[in-house]
């Protein structure tokens, strides 16, 4: 039989601009699955493993810059969502979730795949609603019609972030043959979109604290790239002389001379997180950073003043020295301040002059860069950090990266994406999962972002325990053959080998390493991927040479190292600077 109100879900989605959707199989969703797959403005993908199709719409969703859909029946499904919907929560990435679920007289009373599904992802969504179970009465179309428009708006708001909407449904689930899908004209509530902005008083007491400040710093979080942010922010760094720091996530690391290699001169020892490198006014965009080093020091040597910048309801005190929150797109705000300061010097006449602490960061920024360039790797056993620098150096332009988490985004923030060119071209766009930091879903999030760019270029990064964790990622019908996977294969969690406390312990290998024999092997077989081993540096110069070429299938580059040869590359590394 088919439920009308339930159909019309695809047509208020395809109304809005929700063109695709992500399914996994389930017979309590078969309406919300009919609904999609037969609706022609509308592209679906079925993947049957909700953890990783979670993970694929939000690489979808990161890369088209629109919402994604998922559907998912009832039970245990819509908790195997919950990890991709906490990284897109944190990374501001729009899903809408659909869970079909029981009905709620059926909660609780012992029935097949029923469990508390209201509010099931607590306070990692910006809103969940629930739908009526029955449709009799006009104003329950209503109801329905008015919430899934409201979730919609939502997701893609201001700040944009995942929505759940849960879908009782009652059986029966399918329809007749004699019965046809069609849709309805439906309620549709457009939200008018507008641009913050900070009127003339409040850009006046912003200038004058400015002005009256020396020593200036941006720090640049995780964030998409934005030429028009990337040309404001390059003439903030010229022409007023503001040292930009950025870790490889920023995708900052393309201005002509931005601070990139600060994980190798910050962070040596404690001792040389010393004030001279810290600002009295700090300037913030973006999400979260990886760099340690730099947290670190900014949380010991304070700043006086902390601008953040952006639409956020909730931000971060990362440093613990927050003083102004600037509720407006950083892309807005450094426009409108190059502007500002710019006719202002030109009414007073100043001109620009030498700044000790902008030199300060830009000499060692210039000296770690030099040293992680001719750091010589050859002198020592072949490691993952030096493959991961050789491949970085090779990234294509106009490509996509994706970085998993643990050691590969770590060494890839050490080497930075530097590619020779005009500062608001990159060489790549950079993406990770730091929105939680977890090692699950990187496999999954780099197959929705190549499906949803076709004609570019993706790139993942990753270590043996991520991509084996997620590879189920590649177990779907629709892989591109624009993906490449590298593969850092060390055979066990080699970051616990690295980082204090775990390395001194005697149960390091078993109970923190988690040492495993897999290879990917027999993974690239079972998915049709071109597979190639590496364990030296001459067969990895001779795979690079041809791995980003077209190909009609998905590549994986494996290359195996041991884990006690790793950390001790890392460790004449970061104690060979100085």
């Amino acid at each position: 039989m088919i439920i009308q109100p339930l159909l019309n879900i695809a047509e208020i989605c395809a109304r809005k601009g929700l063109t695709q959707v992500v399914l996994s199989p389930g017979s309590r969703c078969a309406h919300l699955v009919l609904a999609f797959v037969r609706h022609p403005q509308i592209k679906t993908y079925t993947i049957t493993d909700e953890r990783s199709a979670a993970f694929v719409a939000m690489g979808l969703a990161q890369q088209s810059k629109s919402p994604v859909a998922l559907v998912c029946t009832s039970g245990s499904a819509a908790l195997n969502y919950a990890p991709a919907i906490a990284e897109a929560y944190y990374q501001q990435v729009p899903l809408v979730v659909l869970t079909a679920d029981r009905p709620p007289e059926w909660i609780d009373q012992l029935d097949g795949q029923t469990i508390r599904q209201q509010n099931i992802y607590g306070r990692h969504i910006k809103a969940s609603f629930q739908l009526p179970v029955d449709f009799s009465h006009p104003d329950a179309v209503w109801h329905v019609e008015r919430q899934v428009n409201e979730a919609i708006n939502l997701a893609v708001g201001d700040t944009q972030a995942p929505v759940h909407v849960n879908i009782p449904i009652r059986e029966p689930f399918y329809p007749t043959t004699e019965e046809q899908v069609s849709y309805d004209r439906v309620k549709v509530i457009e939200v008018i979109k507008s641009e913050a902005t900070l009127d003339k008083p409040t850009w006046n007491q912003l200038l004058d604290q400015w002005d009256a400040i020396e020593n200036k710093l941006i720090v640049a979080g995780q964030h998409v790239y934005d030429a028009e942010l990337l040309k404001a922010l390059n003439h903030l760094q010229e022409d007023y002389n503001v040292p930009i720091v950025g870790d490889v996530i920023s995708n900052s690391q393309s201005l002509s001379r931005s601070i990139k290699y600060h994980d190798t001169f910050l962070g040596q020892q404690t001792a040389h997180l010393h004030s001279s490198f810290c600002p009295e006014l700090l300037i913030t965009y973006g999400q979260s950073l990886i760099s340690k080093s730099l947290k670190l020091l900014l949380r010991k040597y304070r700043p006086r003043y902390h601008w953040h910048i952006g639409t956020e309801v909730q931000v971060a005190d990362t440093f613990q020295a927050l003083t102004h929150h600037i509720p407006v797109k950083p892309t807005y705000f450094f426009n409108q301040l190059f502007s500002d300061l710019d006719f202002k010097n030109m009414l007073d006449g100043e001109q620009d002059e030498d700044n000790p602490f902008s030199n300060l960061w830009q000499t060692h920024n210039q000296q770690a860069g030099r040293y992680v360039a001719r750091f010589p790797f050859a002198e020592h056993e072949f490691s993952e950090f030096e493959a991961i620098q050789e491949t970085m150096r090779l990234i294509p332009e106009n490509s996509l990266l994706h970085l998993a988490n643990s050691m590969a985004v770590r060494y890839a923030n050490f080497v930075g994406l530097e590619k020779p060119g005009a500062s608001t071209h990159p060489g790549a766009e950079v993406f990770a999962n730091r929105g939680t930091s977890g090692i699950d879903g990187s496999v999954s999030t780099a197959v929705g972002t190549a499906l949803a760019a076709p004609d570019r270029l993706v790139t993942l990064i990753t270590g043996d325990l991520a991509f084996f964790y997620d590879r189920n990622g590649l177990w779907n019908n629709y892989l591109p053959s624009n993906l490449r996977v590298l593969l850092m294969n060390n055979h066990a969690g080699g970051i616990f080998r690295i980082i204090n406390g775990p390395k001194d312990q005697p149960e390091l290998e078993e109970y923190f390493e988690t040492q495993q024999p897999l290879n990917a092997e027999n993974t690239a077989r079972d998915f049709h991927l071109d597979y190639h081993l590496v364990q030296d540096r001459q067969t990895l110069q001779t795979q690079l040479s041809t791995f980003f070429e077209p190909s009609e299938c998905p590549k994986i580059l494996e290359v195996e190292t041991n884990s006690v040869t790793n950390a001790a590359v890392l460790k004449q590394f970061r104690e060979g600077y100085g």
